[in-house]
């Protein structure tokens, strides 16, 4: 089926790639990746050419499978889409082998200088492929509709181990060579590579995690469940199919919370608080390993079904887990995030539709809350319309029956009427679909959780308005989400004593918890709340998780005197954030 994808100049309707074979050698004092990329190719009859993606990538030599030089050009600069690179191919030419370099600015790959890391001693480095950075560090097809498989020969530093998101070893050797091979085919966004002083500790029989020497028990402790989760995730919806289920743990660099790189989920550090509170996060990139990584989105105009259907299948690993009244509190959160994402977008943007229209645009710009939580309660909908049972069946048989292939969202909107509602006795139109998919904001009838837990939370903020002290509040047995919900439901109006009051009570300037100190902050960004601006810098300057760094610097952005702080501070925090983090600052400083 031929999906046209804005984002990527790849014809692979006339050729298309279908495995590739990779020799790196990786060169820390460089900044680079060195070697081949060995392209396997199908072609249509009559296709004289094979279009990749390229950004910033130096092409030395291209040959076919018979050994000889083939012709080849780059197409104009088409800034944050790279250049198309079109190769001439004979009659005979079955693949095509690129000899190549990357830029050391590749976006995709951060190096961290050995301070940036954990045990001070090793550089490291990894990529972020989505959304369509992977051509700056490989060329092929960066289209989410184009799948292939791959192996890989990496070469590192002594002392050093390579991973992959593929088959990976499980301890460092003694030459820095590696060899990779994923068998099942994947969007290129799905490429990854990480190079370091890393240790491997199992958690289970089909998975485990890596990182730093420093991290690994702590990082071990706090994962110690995933392996209940994947029995959950199968109960729900079916086996998973990608063999082993890994984690990375990152240095504080890293700018998502997760992604979801098949068998090896890169994972922000700040997930370990130490009480396990913040395991969603891997329950939803354990997800992806059905909505996603097994039914792609065909373009990122339709982001949605991939981090929609994430979302939704989270909430029923977390509420198989931890039981309905947890289940429905994150769900509530979720909603009350949505509702401020929406106000903030501006409840008529089209950038609040499920189906976006990002051409000429970075795709980066619909990675917001919609996708995932707009997404999540459209499904939620659907579920509560024709029933869990019919709805469970229907999902199970959308993974199996499209497993490892694109999915757009018209083509998954007729699925969806001929094989869900229209034997349910409903419609489309009886149910809002195209409102929800094709309109902005909320539609009337979407979905509002409630939670008693959560409920009895505000009811203490307003015995602190009336004057009881934080100390006396009943606090007991609050987890991370209660002390969200917490801080982020205080007025706009306190007093510097009710603050101070709160944060001996609380501790929250000196907190571990990342999510936790990120939404006090906020608060004292708001209140002028001078006591934390020591505690607001130290954050700012060794996280770079965007998710944090972007409401805290648009905070700060809303007075004179905040954005000169926050373009003092971003100055000399840059170094440390991703390109992808650093960018998004850098445009709201703008």
């Amino acid at each position: 089926m031929r999906f046209d994808d804005p984002h990527s100049f790849a014809r692979p309707w006339e050729t298309s790639v279908q495995h590739l074979a990779l020799d790196l050698e990786v060169d820390f004092g460089q900044r680079q990746l060195t070697g081949t990329a060995t392209l396997e190719l199908k072609r249509s009859d009559g296709a004289s050419e094979l279009v990749l993606d390229t950004w910033g990538l130096a092409i030395d030599q291209v040959q076919g499978n018979d050994g000889k030089a083939l012709d080849f050009a780059f197409g104009e600069d088409q800034g944050i889409l790279g250049r198309p690179l079109v190769i001439s191919l004979a009659p005979s030419t079955q693949s095509v082998s690129l000899s190549y370099r990357t830029s050391p600015n590749a976006t995709a790959l951060q190096w961290l200088e050995p301070a940036q890391t954990a045990n001070g001693n090793h550089p490291l480095l990894f990529t972020q492929s989505q959304a369509i950075l992977a051509r700056t560090w490989v060329p092929l097809q960066d289209s989410p509709a184009v799948r292939f498989t791959y192996e890989a020969q990496v070469r590192v530093p002594t002392g050093m181990i390579a991973l992959m998101s593929a088959r990976n070893p499980r301890r460092r050797n003694g030459d820095g060579k590696y060899s990779f091979k994923m068998t099942q085919p994947i969007p290129s966004y799905l490429m990854a590579l990480a190079v370091g002083n890393l240790e491997f500790q199992s958690l289970g029989p089909r998975t485990g995690v890596y990182a730093e020497p420093e991290t690994i028990d702590a990082a071990s402790w706090e994962l110690a469940g995933t392996e209940s989760m994947i029995a959950a995730a199968e109960n729900l919806y079916g086996a998973y199919r990608w063999g082993r289920y890994d984690l990375l743990i990152l240095p504080p660099s890293f700018p998502f919370g997760g992604m979801e790189n098949p068998r090896l989920t890169f994972a922000t550090p700040t997930i370990l608080a130490g009480d396990r509170s913040l395991v969603s996060l891997v329950a939803h990139e354990l997800a992806h390993s059905w909505s996603g990584n097994l039914v792609t989105n065909a373009s990122w105009n339709d982001f949605w079904l991939n981090e929609g259907f994430t979302t939704y299948f989270e909430h029923r690993i977390m509420e198989a887990l931890y039981g309905t009244d947890h289940a429905e509190m994150l769900a509530l959160i979720s909603r009350q995030e949505l509702d401020h994402e929406i106000e903030t977008l501006g409840a008529s943007s089209p950038d609040t539709h499920l189906q976006l229209s990002l051409a000429g645009r970075d795709p980066d710009d619909g990675m917001n809350l919609i996708a995932y939580d707009k997404g999540f309660f459209f499904l939620r909908m659907l579920e509560e319309a024709v029933g869990r049972s019919a709805w469970d069946d229907f999902v199970r048989r959308y993974f199996d029956e499209f497993a490892f292939q694109s999915m757009s969202t018209e083509r998954f909107l007729d699925y969806l009427e001929t094989t869900l509602l229209a034997p349910a006795g409903t419609s489309r139109e009886r149910l809002h679909v195209d409102d929800w998919v094709f309109g902005p904001g909320l539609p009337a009838d979407a979905p509002r959780p409630s939670s008693p837990a959560l409920a009895r939370v505000e009811q203490e903020i307003q015995r602190l308005l009336a004057g009881t002290p934080a100390a006396e509040l009943a606090t007991e047995g609050w987890e991370t989400q209660r002390k969200l919900h917490f801080l982020r439901n205080l007025p706009g109006a306190l007093k510097e004593r009710q603050l101070a009051d709160i944060d001996k009570t609380f501790g929250f300037t000196e907190t571990g918890n990342c999510e936790i100190l990120a939404a006090w902050l906020l608060l004292t960004i708001r209140h002028a709340y001078q006591p934390a601006d020591a505690a607001l810098e130290r954050f700012l300057m060794s996280q770079g998780r965007r998710k944090f760094l972007k409401p805290l610097y648009d905070e700060l952005a809303r007075t004179e005197a905040g954005c000169k702080r926050a373009v003092e501070i971003f100055e000399r925090a840059k170094p440390g954030y991703h390109p992808v983090a650093a960018h998004t600052i850098e445009a709201l400083l703008r």
